[in-house]
Parts: structure tokens; C-alpha cells; sequence
């Protein structure tokens, strides 16, 4: 390990993982850490739902909002390709197309079980803890608002 931070993670991760790992028992001995990501987010491992919530749903959502409505309604379809597409008003191509992105992107592929099954719980985790903006700043109030408010109060 290049450094003591770097160590103390991939202990973290590990000891997660070895909580997680009977979760998937066709699993292959050893399994890395990070390919328990959906198990540990699961059994409630916040780095885990971190990855998962950062690295496939923030980065599905920046790709663009055809990618997550394609990747709902393949799941939606349970998996059939052309049923999506007919969901979609698409051709099953351009479902294709979107599947091969979601892939490039995420380097999970929703026509793998394993991987479709690691989207799904990134898709959950993404929409249940939303990406909180580093810094949040109130929107200005403007007179007009502020008169509204005051004449409202005063009713």
C-alpha cells in the first residue's frame, strides 16, 4: 500500500466485504471487495452506497436522462430489449445503442445478471441518497417577494 489511508480503506473494505460475501454464494473464492459494491451497500456499508451512488448513478445521470429512463425500462420490461424499446416509442436499436453506453460508462452491463443486479441497487441507492451540492446557497429574495410576503403576514 503506497500509504497508511490507502491501507486503512482497503482493510475497511475487506472486513465489508467479508461481512457481505455469504450474501452471494455462488460467489468465486476469493472475491474482491469491490465486486460485493451492491451487497455491502445492502448490508450498509456507506463507502460502498458512496461508489454505487457516485461512480454509476451521478455518472448515468451526466451522461443524460435517455440512459436511466432506457435502463428503467429494460428492467421494467425484465430485460427484453424489444419490449423497452416499444415502452420507449424507440427502435430496438437505439435501446441497444443506450444499453452499450450504460455499459461503457458504468462498466457494468445491464444484459449480465450479475452487473444488471449491481445497476439496480446503484439506481436505488442514487435515488434514495441524492448527491448533496457541495455548497447550497439560498436564492436571492427579491423585493417584490419580500413585499408579498410582508403584506401576506400582516393579513
Amino acid at each position: 500500500m503506497p500509504s497508511l489511508d490507502e491501507a486503512t480503506e482497503s482493510a475497511r473494505a475487506a472486513l465489508a466485504g467479508y461481512r457481505a460475501a455469504p450474501a452471494w454464494p455462488a460467489a468465486p473464492r476469493p472475491v474482491h471487495a469491490g465486486d460485493l459494491l451492491p451487497e455491502r451497500a445492502l448490508a450498509g456499508d456507506a463507502e460502498a452506497r458512496r461508489r454505487l451512488r457516485h461512480d454509476v448513478y451521478a455518472v448515468l445521470v451526466r451522461a443524460g436522462g435517455e440512459l436511466l429512463e432506457t435502463l428503467d425500462a429494460f428492467f421494467a420490461a425484465g430485460g427484453t430489449l424489444e419490449s423497452a424499446a416499444r415502452a420507449l416509442y424507440v427502435h430496438p436499436n437505439t435501446v441497444r445503442y443506450r444499453l452499450r453506453r450504460i455499459s461503457e460508462v458504468t462498466g457494468f452491463s445491464p444484459l449480465a445478471p450479475r452487473d444488471a443486479f449491481a445497476l439496480r441497487v446503484a439506481l436505488t441507492v442514487g435515488r434514495l441518497d441524492p448527491v448533496v451540492p457541495t455548497q447550497t446557497l439560498a436564492p436571492p429574495v427579491s423585493k417584490r417577494s419580500q413585499h408579498g410576503d410582508d403584506q401576506r403576514q400582516s393579513l
